[in-house]
């Protein structure tokens, strides 16, 4: 799904489809952030949900690992963990002021940890 405004496109990009393994879900992670950069998306909601074990999935963990080294080489500019996505964070306020679109983002608010959004 694309949302888009003047200046603002936002894309949902499911990783948890079809129960991949890790590498094929990074890859995937790792293609989508490429497409949504050269479509002009803005924000990537990342789904890897949580896993089963209650301890965080083996995808959102790595996800999470390949995000972190994605600020690094500024080929992302940064993200906001599922659990951290609350209108009273000083980064989501920032990101909110940002895109003022987000502030009706279905999962603003709910603390889920399967998910992470990405600013590109």
């Amino acid at each position: 799904m694309v949302r888009s405004e003047p200046g603002y496109r936002e894309k949902s990009v499911n990783l948890e489809a079809g129960h991949p393994f890790v590498d094929a879900a990074i890859a995937k992670l790792l293609k989508n952030i490429e497409v949504a950069r050269s479509e002009g998306v803005r924000v990537l909601t990342v789904i890897h949900g949580y896993g089963s074990s209650g301890k965080g999935g083996k995808i959102r963990v790595e996800s999470r690992k390949l995000l972190d080294f994605l600020i690094t080489e500024k080929k992302i500019q940064g993200y906001i963990p599922g659990e951290e996505f609350q209108k009273r964070a000083g980064a989501v306020k920032q990101l909110l002021h940002q895109f003022p679109q987000l502030a009706h983002h279905e999962h603003l608010n709910r603390g889920n940890p399967g998910i992470t959004i990405v600013v590109l």
